[in-house]
């Protein structure tokens, strides 16, 4: 397991750079401790940060420097899209790696926000220094996820944590898809075919309706199987590294670069890229990402040398890119070269007939991941039964909107099931654990109508809204949900679901 050290830089470090006899912080913590890599954040000006890594670079092989814009060093926002972003980029490249986070430089704004992202997200560690304690690996006495996930306080499923952020897992086949619907059956088909055609994807679809379930198990049916599969936040990336995390860097590129670093280009050669939230790539970097679609060759920061990459991109996104190639903020040529291979997948309550399906899957792993976690720690000699639901919380689930799709209903039957004991929910048990993020909308009865309304559009609304649940309750028959509707006749049924896109 590789060992990753994460810190700010602070005025101290930068001050005691020119003392010799007289280490700052993080010079104290390097000498008494290795690690095979440490990352610096810094908002100063790299003029200032390089007597710095002068000395330090005498004890550490490997030092990359971060450097940031914040709008000042207390901007409590700016401070944790600058960490969670170098995080979650070292996360999803070291996948096993021992996190360090460094307390005592910086501000007391980064420290507070470096606990709070290193116990929730990371599961870091985390060490302080002074001239009179010395090296002090601390051990925070709390954990800010039991408040809220009790059963996994201590961080030791890493499955069960998994299924509670809605993560893809590696081994992803076109069977973890689960559905019963036409829709995703002809979707899983269509993936099925690209997965034998090295084409470039581009899938569609609301947060949470499996766009990296989908682009796991292209990757895994494919000829390209047996190499990595990379996946790669687009819009954790901070701007001024872009370059040097796609196509890689020299040694000496640029300060804090000690030596050559491949990039995800050169990481995933021979294998596929998933570039999710495509979208939130800027122009300038949309440019260069063209080149290596087209020409299939980059060039790394602080060279001039091309390099050749046989890689097969598959991009994800939740926006509509021909508004945006319409507005100006995405190039048209990118997205044809891109756009070759297109699923569009829809969101859980255009699934007829998914939600109980998943719900009782869901359900299923849950008890399996915490029976597994049990047995491993020997936490309980009883194992957790699979939870079922009451008629009042499947009919609360089947009227909920689930803006977060599969991701929202993974996580709220996991709270409600960790906050529940008894062996069945309620509905009062899964109102409890839905949090609301939507604004609240007024009731079809309660709209104003001086404003202008769409009658045909809020019909269709309650068609919408209806039609899945009617199939649910009459188990997938047309006929016994036209029946359930009041309508004449299944044909009619089906004129209403394809004249809203619903099968």
């Amino acid at each position: 397991m590789s060992s990753i050290l994460v810190s700010w830089v602070g005025k101290a470090d930068c001050d005691c750079a020119g003392t010799p006899g007289s280490p700052g912080p993080l010079h104290r913590i390097l000498q008494a401790e290795f690690f095979e890599e440490v990352h610096l954040l810094s908002g100063y000006p790299k003029r200032d940060t390089e007597a710095l890594l002068r000395v330090i670079e005498g004890v550490v092989d490997n030092i990359v420097l971060h450097s940031v814009k914040l709008k000042s060093p207390i901007h409590f926002g700016d401070i944790y899209h600058a960490l969670d972003g170098v995080l979650s980029e070292l996360s999803q490249k070291h996948q096993h790696a021992q996190f360090t986070i460094q307390l005592t430089s910086g501000t007391p704004a980064m420290s507070a926000v470096s606990i709070l992202v290193g116990k929730t997200k990371y599961a870091a560690r985390f060490v302080q220094a002074s001239r009179e304690q010395g090296v002090q690996i601390e051990d925070i006495p709390f954990d800010i996820a039991a408040d809220f996930l009790p059963a996994i306080s201590k961080r030791q499923d890493q499955k069960l944590e998994g299924l509670f952020a809605g993560l893809a897992p590696n081994t992803a086949a076109f069977d973890d898809i689960l559905s019963q619907s036409a829709v995703m059956a002809t979707l899983k088909q269509k993936a099925a075919i690209l997965a034998q055609r090295d084409v470039p994807v581009l899938i569609y679809g609301e947060t949470g309706t499996g766009k990296e379930l989908f682009a796991k198990a292209i990757h895994n049916a494919s000829a390209r199987a047996a190499k990595p599969m990379l996946v790669l936040n687009c819009g954790a990336i901070p701007k001024d590294l872009i370059d040097a995390t796609l196509f890689g860097y020299t040694k000496g590129a640029f300060t804090g670069a000690i030596k050559d670093a491949s990039g995800f280009f050169g990481d995933a050669n021979g294998g596929t890229l998933f570039l999710d939230e495509f979208g939130e790539l800027p122009l300038d970097a949309q440019v260069r990402l063209l080149r290596v679609l087209q020409e299939g060759t980059y060039t790394q920061v602080g060279s001039t040398v091309a390099k050749f990459t046989d890689v097969r991109i598959i991009a994800a996104t939740n926006k509509t890119l021909m508004d945006e190639v319409a507005a100006g903020r995405f190039r048209e040529d990118l997205f044809y070269r891109v756009a070759i291979g297109v699923l569009h997948l829809p969101p859980l309550r255009e699934r007829s007939g998914d939600l109980l399906l998943l719900v009782n899957n869901i359900l299923g792993k849950i008890a399996s991941e915490t029976n597994a976690s049990a047995k491993k720690d020997k936490a309980q000699s009883k194992g957790e039964k699979h939870k079922k639901i009451s008629v009042k919380a499947r009919k609360l689930i089947q009227g909920h909107p689930w803006p977060g799709n599969v991701r929202e209903l993974q996580a709220t039957l996991l709270r409600a099931t960790l906050w529940h004991s008894g062996d069945t929910l309620s509905d009062e048990d899964i109102r409890g654990a839905l949090i609301s993020t939507t604004p609240h909308k007024a009731g079809i009865l309660d709209m104003d109508v001086s404003q202008g309304i769409d009658l045909n559009e809020l019909c269709d609304d309650v068609v919408r809204h209806y039609v899945p649940l009617a199939l649910d309750a009459a188990q997938g028959k047309k006929s016994k949900a036209a029946e359930l509707l009041g309508l004449n006749n299944y044909q009619t049924l089906e004129n209403k679901m394809k004249k809203l896109n619903l099968i």
